[in-house]
């Protein structure tokens, strides 16, 4: 006999969808948070350089590498303006999967309430689920042009049971970027009831259009309640080293020390080499790729014009809302593969806003081949009406 607590979790749609298209060269990979672009040459130097070192090979220290941790709380403090002992306060990740994990252990008990938005990624929903939380929705809008919090419904959102927001800017599957009048309502409402806020950072610099960056924890009053989950999977474009980080307040570095260790144990010191190459690497290699992402955001949308496209404001993803032409996302998915378009259904990335809608990923195609998406979608949509 098993246990219950994967009952309520569903499977994850994506690999459904990377396995129908195969190998096919022929085939848009829309479906999947994988990029061409490569990381900054230093962290693959740094990575290769660290294969033969015995320190490379070792499971110490069990909260990461000295100089990682280092490197993660420079970062940190650059970006948010608070100072974070790397010694205490830091826990390098096996990833940033891992790291949520790690961050929902020390913030909630079975049975508590964890807001996030709908749409958001699946991995957080079911996270939330795993460590037995209980996850409660608050819609995104989509308004002249972007994606904004509902302030009302989250503010309404709360109850007695409620211990955390959980959040990802940009968000990941819509691109929202949280402005700083919505950081300021967020912020209002964990001082007002207490709450933790888990920041999921993984692509909080992947901003377009000028917009302004904001670290949460920056905010008055927010420097003790801030949880920050973050990796070099996105930013810098090392998805396969698996290297991600927990940032906590004082009180409760011990917690999220002990929650890694029985969790994810030690992340490879060979890629954590990598990492704190990549963390260093000058501001430009960033903003190399952003652009480029960018530039991949803007023919996706001038592809579907004339389609419910809800263009993204940063990040590497964005939606269609197939809803309003009365299309299921399912259906829309599985016509989009015969168009040879991988692209995933929202079915379990939300309660109502999310299903609506599927989701095109940018990151990974150049631009010459997202030339093709236009055609192929209204193929497959004119299929299905």
């Amino acid at each position: 006999m098993g246990g219950n607590r994967l009952a309520g979790i569903p499977g994850f749609g994506i690999d459904q969808v990377a396995a129908a298209a195969a190998a096919d060269p022929d085939v848009l990979r829309l479906e999947n948070l994988d990029t061409d672009l490569r990381p900054h040459p230093d962290a693959v130097a740094a990575t290769a350089a660290a294969l033969d070192t015995p320190e490379g090979n070792s499971w110490l220290p069990f909260t990461g590498k000295v100089a990682m941790r280092a490197a993660v709380a420079r970062q940190l403090r650059d970006r948010s303006g608070v100072d974070y002992d790397p010694a205490t306060q830091i826990v390098i990740t096996c990833g940033e999967g891992d790291a949520m994990v790690d961050a929902l252990f020390v913030t909630t008990d079975p049975g508590d309430e964890v807001i996030v938005t709908d749409p958001t990624y699946a991995g957080m929903i079911n996270r939330v689920r795993i460590v037995s939380a209980v996850p409660r929705f608050t819609p995104l809008t989509y308004a002249d042009g972007a994606w904004h919090l509902d302030l009302d419904a989250l503010r309404s959102a709360v109850t007695p049971g409620t211990r955390a927001l959980f959040v990802a800017n940009p968000g990941m599957p819509t691109g929202n970027v949280i402005t700083r009048d919505e950081w300021d309502a967020v912020a209002a409402v964990c001082r007002e009831h207490d709450l933790w806020l888990i920041y999921l950072a993984w692509m909080e610099k992947i901003l377009y259009d000028d917009r302004e960056y904001v670290h949460p924890a920056s905010l008055p009053g927010m420097a003790d309640r801030v949880v920050t989950v973050g990796t070099v999977s996105l930013e810098q474009r090392m998805i396969g080293w698996r290297i991600g980080w927990v940032a906590v307040p004082d009180r409760l570095g011990s917690d999220i020390a002990r929650a890694h260790i029985y969790n994810g144990l030690t992340p490879g010191g060979i890629a954590q080499a990598g990492a704190v190459a990549a963390l260093v690497a000058p501001e430009e290699d960033l903003a190399r790729a952003v652009a480029e992402w960018e530039r991949r955001r803007n023919v996706v949308v001038e592809q579907l014009e004339g389609l419910p496209v809800r263009r993204s404001s940063g990040g590497w993803s964005m939606l269609v809302d197939v809803g309003e032409l009365d299309l299921d996302a399912a259906e829309v998915s599985a016509a989009l593969l015969g168009q040879k378009v991988a692209a995933t259904p929202m079915t379990a990335w939300g309660q109502s806003v999310g299903p609506r809608h599927v989701r095109i990923v940018y990151s990974r195609e150049p631009v010459d081949r997202l030339a093709l998406l236009g055609s192929r979608f209204q193929a497959a949509v004119a299929r299905l009406t």
